[in-house]
């Protein structure tokens, strides 16, 4: 199902709108430079997550997946799965998993998880609770799926 048009405000409806990396790509990685290098950098991110072979969900919500044509950087949640260890990772994927690393290294603001660790909610409420925008409401966010 294509991704919805966006609200007046700029926003996605809300929900966790499911699409591949490239119907994501080409509705929001357009447009302005600055929305090109985003693109590239959730490119970048989503195949070294995918590198892992531990990669459950990824998710990207925040300005990338709104109309704001400037968008500082990309935000994306990366669910690992449960067998993922940090310690048997590839040295040069560890920094995907270090927030300020990731930030400087990535240009992308990355938070990651297991589905075990999760202990007062199931995985999609976990998800859809990135829908919060930072004054409490809400916005569609975008999953990637294959």
């Amino acid at each position: 199902m294509p991704l919805p048009d966006l609200k007046r405000n700029g926003d996605l409806p809300t929900g966790v709108r499911r699409a591949t990396l490239e119907e994501t790509l080409a509705r929001f990685g357009g447009g302005t430079r600055q929305r090109r290098l985003c693109a590239g950098r959730l490119r970048h991110v989503y195949d070294l997550a995918r590198r892992t072979g531990h990669l459950h969900r990824l998710v990207v919500f925040g300005s990338f997946v709104t109309s704001k044509p400037e968008p500082n950087d990309v935000d994306v949640v990366l669910v690992m799965t449960d067998d993922f260890r940090l310690e048997s990772c590839p040295p040069e994927l560890v920094g995907l998993f270090d927030h300020a690393t990731a930030q400087a290294r990535f240009g992308a603001s990355i938070f990651w998880t297991r589905p075990s660790v999760l202990i007062s909610e199931s995985l999609d409420e976990f998800v859809a609770c990135w829908q919060t925008k930072r004054g409490g409401s809400r916005r569609g966010i975008v999953e990637v799926i294959e």
